[in-house]
């Protein structure tokens, strides 16, 4: 499972040109979900994402979390995330779950992440065309890949 996590003071989707979900200070993660995922992925990735110390305390550090904040999460399934570029200039996405492993994996790692932020989780559309937008706070991205210890 890889995440791109990004520190926001706001962040949308629309699909079909409809407003869908909008937060305000907390994060945007991008999650692609992997043929070799499972539940143990999504718990791992949940509980980084709700420990992450990427917002300012009072001296300017970057030691809180998005539950010290009050912050809320948006969440946008993504498997361009899992492309691989190593032949030619296509993206292979041949690592990419298939739909009917990737939902229920992408369901359960939501509502495992509901229930760990003490602010609102809101997603996107699993499979849709959106336009998401962001104001990028920092700005702060950091990528998280569960098969890669780093």
């Amino acid at each position: 499972m890889k995440a791109v996590i990004q520190r926001v003071n706001a962040a949308s989707v629309k699909v079909e040109g409809e407003l869908i979900a909008t937060i305000g200070k907390g994060l945007l993660v991008l999650l692609g979900i992997g043929q070799d995922d499972g539940r143990e992925d999504a718990e791992c990735l949940v509980k980084k994402i709700s420990q992450l110390r990427v917002f300012r305390d009072d001296r300017g550090a970057m030691n809180l979390s998005v539950n010290e904040i009050d912050g809320e999460v948006l969440v946008i399934s993504q498997f361009t995330l899992l492309a691989k570029t190593k032949k030619g200039n296509r993206p292979s996405y041949a690592h990419a779950a298939p739909p009917e492993k990737a939902i229920p994996l992408y369901e359960a790692f939501v509502s495992m992440l509901r229930n760990r932020i003490n602010g609102e989780v809101k997603t996107g559309k699993f499979g849709a065309y959106m336009q998401v937008s962001l104001v990028n706070d920092g700005p702060v991205t950091i990528v998280i890949d569960t098969k890669r210890k780093e």
